[in-house]
C-alpha cells in the first residue's frame, strides 16, 4: 500500500468530473461482512443469507458503513 504521508497529495479542487483513480482492491469475505454487521449494523440482509436473498438486495451485502470504511482505507 502506498504511504499516504509520502505520496503526492491531491486536493478536492484538483479533481475534475469523471476523473477515475485505481485505488487497489480489498477482498471482502462473508465472515468480514457478518462480523462487522454483528458489531455495528445488524440488519438481517447483512447477517442472514436467507433473509438477504429475500431482500431488495437479493443476497448478503456489506453495510454501507463498512463499504465507506474500506474505501477510506484504500485512500
Amino acid at each position: 500500500m502506498t504511504n499516504p504521508i509520502t505520496r503526492d497529495r491531491l486536493h478536492f479542487e484538483d479533481l475534475e468530473t469523471g476523473t477515475r483513480m485505481d485505488l487497489g482492491q480489498i477482498r471482502v469475505s462473508k465472515k468480514m461482512i457478518t462480523e462487522f454487521a454483528r458489531e455495528f449494523d445488524p440488519f438481517p440482509f447483512h447477517l442472514d443469507e436467507k433473509a438477504a436473498r429475500e431482500s431488495l438486495l437479493g443476497g448478503l451485502s456489506a453495510s454501507g458503513w463498512q463499504t465507506a470504511a474500506l474505501c477510506l482505507r484504500l485512500l
